[in-house]
């Protein structure tokens, strides 16, 4: 059994996390910011935790994340506003990695999306413009830490039931992925110790998805 601390716990991916993680044994925790959420993070099987993880600390992360074996940022400020873009995807998501390793949780895996990198080649005048730097440098400063790190880069994400089967690869056949998908591949990267350290793009495609990420 693993305990297991999923930031963003009232997400679509997160749920699904949930329900996989708590069905398989795991013992799992959601932060999440708004109360109303609680009831359907328990249903899914997990231990609500109010907190509002864009104006905590690191200091105050390290005490939320203290004494779980794994972290999982699925948080996202849902676009719209830049302001909150940068300060969730990536001011609050390096302060949880932050707190991740003064509380001595090094095992850390974080949602990101497909083609995350530096040289995104967004133009600043996009919508997608401040997401897409955030989550680059967010990413970026994980590579950087001591955790033991994996960063899934799904496409476009759907709400079509998941398959169990994925391609990874950086220029996958199909351009979409179910977000139940992405929640089973989170799963297997947190039981799989070849995906640490690894950056891992996918989505839906042939493989069963313990099988298409780990390497031999």
């Amino acid at each position: 059994m693993a305990r297991v601390v999923v930031i963003g716990g009232h997400g679509k991916v997160a749920l699904h996390l949930a329900r996989i993680l708590s069905g398989r044994g795991d013992e799992v925790t959601a932060v999440i910011r708004n109360p109303d959420h609680a009831a359907d993070v328990v249903a899914a099987g997990a231990t609500p935790v109010l907190a509002d993880v864009e104006n905590l600390s690191g200091e105050q992360l390290a005490e939320v994340l203290r004494g779980q074996d794994a972290v999982v940022w699925s948080a996202g400020a849902g676009g719209g506003n830049p302001d909150r873009t940068y300060a969730v995807d990536r001011d609050a998501a390096i302060r949880s990695m932050d707190g991740a390793e003064a509380a001595g949780v090094r095992r850390y895996v974080m949602v990101s999306y497909l083609g995350s990198r530096t040289d995104h080649g967004v133009p600043p005048d996009n919508s997608f413009y401040a997401y897409a730097e955030a989550k680059a440098a967010a990413d970026q400063h994980l590579r950087g830490t001591a955790l033991d790190w994996t960063i899934l880069g799904p496409g476009t994400l759907t709400l079509a039931p998941g398959t169990g089967r994925v391609e990874v690869s950086p220029t996958p056949t199909a351009h979409a992925v179910s977000r139940e998908d992405v929640a089973a591949v989170a799963a297997a990267a947190l039981a799989d110790p070849t995906t640490v350290r690894r950056t891992i793009p996918f989505n839906n495609g042939p493989t069963p998805i313990a099988e298409a990420i780990t390497t031999h």
